[in-house]
């Protein structure tokens, strides 16, 4: 602490900043240090706050996201100024598209510097607001908790998503004798308002084919579970976007229509094309692009969400029900008697189970030595327990798993599909590790995302998170070659070299595990799960079928539209 002239302490505004942090209740801080904010990191040595070196800025960013996902408190990044601040932006867009709360606090220069050529001068506050809440410098450490309170509360609140705080280095070793204001309790909603809710009610009781439409925010443990209550009570057609993974229980699978995203080809969007109403529950119009899905513009379309809808020209709601989601539901289901399905709404759903049957039962791959994708989707279901966090990077695997894996548990799976960043599977892996340290985590990447955040492997060794991270190997960023192949008839800038990823997880003191058939990843992943720390299982796969992916179902007809 600051020393006065008698010689007695005072915090300065980096031991005020912990102590908000520690009111808060935060237990980790993810980061990388440097001279301008090094003075932050010293008083977190004398917090109960562990102080978690990671080896990427952009990483301490995903763990801290994958931290809000879990727990719904913001996880906290702390780096250093100019490049340590601009590599949180990738982390930070991706954190505030899928709703994650974050707070990242970063270093500066100097006030005096501010405006000036100087070594790591850089406006970080402007460079992030576009992808932020929430974005300000504290000019004086007066201003210090203010802050901090208020960009957990943006973090937080709402549909949430990232803040970032910019510090001077001169303004943390300044006397900040404030109090501290952290936790300042976000406000509590209640349902929507009653009227609206019984105008929702009118339109459900005079649709014929409703379809509910569930989005993020629907897979929060507490939305989850009304959401299956209301499912269940009312027996509507149920499809969720990638990011509602978890929102249903095994029980609703009957209504269940799949998950829809990326591609326009689905059963869950000829359910969406048939339906002549649409119930969206906290989604998100960044999740699924609905010039994509909702192609009929006169149709009612509900929207039970937190924050008012964004309007689009495919999304305009005919009613909204902003509030809590859970008690909206709650209300909304005590109105709503039986709908049922309509015969071809259920007609739809016999072929998308009929299909799932058909697909497993076919799917073997065209080459010795490499495993079709549904071969690993259903070997992986057999070690998806309850206990177990799925935690998904992007590429072609990424529309696999979605597609085919079930999850029963709100928050189970982790996706990806607002940024459909690259890179996050590892660090979201670390997170929920870290969240839940007795329980086994796997995590899926493309041999080309895996290396966008493999670095911090080393830190997962450091941590002995338990985590089993399968790598899909084909030597292609092949989510893009699929589509240059589709658009243009042959692929370029997609391709990239063999590593030897069993040697190069050893490198970093994990595991490493190569395999070529069903047999050996069956026990690749039964021998993981008894080692205490990371492991890397790489598997090569056959996307000879991928085509499939972007084919359109012959109710939909025409082309597959894409928002990849």
């Amino acid at each position: 602490m600051t020393k006065k002239q008698d010689g007695s302490a005072v915090q300065n505004a980096a031991e005020l900043i912990v102590r908000n942090l520690e009111a808060h209740g935060t237990k980790h801080v993810f980061g990388i240090p440097g001279a301008k904010i090094d003075r932050l990191f010293e008083a977190l040595e004398d917090s109960p706050i562990e102080t978690i070196a990671v080896r990427h800025e952009q990483n301490a960013a995903f763990i801290a996201a994958g931290i809000g996902r879990l727990t719904g408190k913001a996880g906290v990044a702390l780096v250093t100024s100019g490049p340590g601040v601009s590599n949180l932006t990738t982390g930070l867009a991706t954190a505030t598209s899928e709703g994650d709360p974050v707070l990242a606090i970063g270093g500066a220069v100097g006030r005096a510097d501010l405006v000036k050529l100087t070594h790591q001068s850089m406006d970080t506050v402007s460079m992030l607001r576009p992808v932020t809440k929430y974005s300000v410098e504290i000019g004086a450490p007066e201003a210090t908790s203010e802050i901090i309170t208020n960009a957990f509360r943006a973090a937080e609140s709402g549909r949430p998503g990232a803040s970032f705080v910019s510090v001077p280095m001169d303004v943390l070793s300044l006397p900040a004798p404030q109090r501290v204001l952290t936790p300042c309790v976000v406000p509590k909603t209640g349902p929507a308002p009653e009227d609206y809710i019984n105008e929702a009610v009118v339109a459900l009781k005079k649709a014929k084919k409703p379809v509910i439409l569930l989005g993020m925010l629907a897979s929060t443990p507490e939305n989850a579970e009304a959401v299956r209550h209301f499912a269940a009570h009312t027996g509507m057609a149920v499809v969720g976007s990638y990011q509602a993974a978890g929102a249903i229980s095994h029980e609703l699978l009957p209504q269940f229509g799949g998950r829809v995203g990326l591609f326009h080809n689905q059963h869950g969007d000829h359910l969406l094309n048939e339906a002549d109403l649409i119930l969206a529950i906290g989604y998100n119009a960044i999740e699924y692009d609905p010039v994509l899905w909702n192609l009929k513009a006169d149709r009612p379309l509900i929207n039970v969400d937190v924050v008012p809808a964004q309007i689009d020209n495919a999304f305009a709601p005919t009613c909204e029900l902003v509030g809590d989601i859970a008690q909206t539901l709650t209300h909304l289901e005590r109105k709503v008697g039986k709908i049922g399905l309509a015969p071809d709404l259920s007609k739809i759903l016999e072929d998308y189970r009929a299909d799932l049957k058909r697909s497993f039962a076919e799917a073997k791959s065209h080459h010795k030595g490499m495993l079709h994708p549904l071969e690993i989707v259903k070997t992986l279901e057999a070690f998806i327990q309850q206990d177990i966090t799925l935690c998904l990077d992007m590429g072609s695997f990424h529309i696999w798993l979605a597609r085919y894996l079930h999850a029963f548990r709100a928050r189970q799976i982790l996706m990806t599909n607002g940024q459909q960043t690259m890179g996050v599977g590892l660090p979201w892996a670390m997170a929920a590790s870290i969240v839940n340290p007795s329980q086994k985590v796997i995590s899926v990447s493309g041999d080309g995302g895996f290396m966008m955040s493999s670095m911090d492997l080393e830190t997962a060794v450091r941590l002995k998170s338990n985590i089993i991270h399968l790598i899909w190997v084909d030597h292609h960023y092949n989510m893009v070659k699929i589509q240059e192949e589709k658009k243009y008839g042959r692929e370029a800038a997609v391709s990239f070299g063999d590593i030897d990823f069993a040697l190069y997880a050893q490198s970093f003191g994990a595991k490493g595990i190569n395999v070529t058939s069903v047999h050996e990843l069956k026990q690749a992943l039964h021998d993981a799960m008894d080692v205490e720390g990371p492991v890397v299982i790489a598997i090569p796969v056959d996307y000879t079928d991928n085509h499939k992916l972007l084919e359109p179902l012959p109710a939909l007809g025409g082309s597959p539209k894409a928002s990849a």
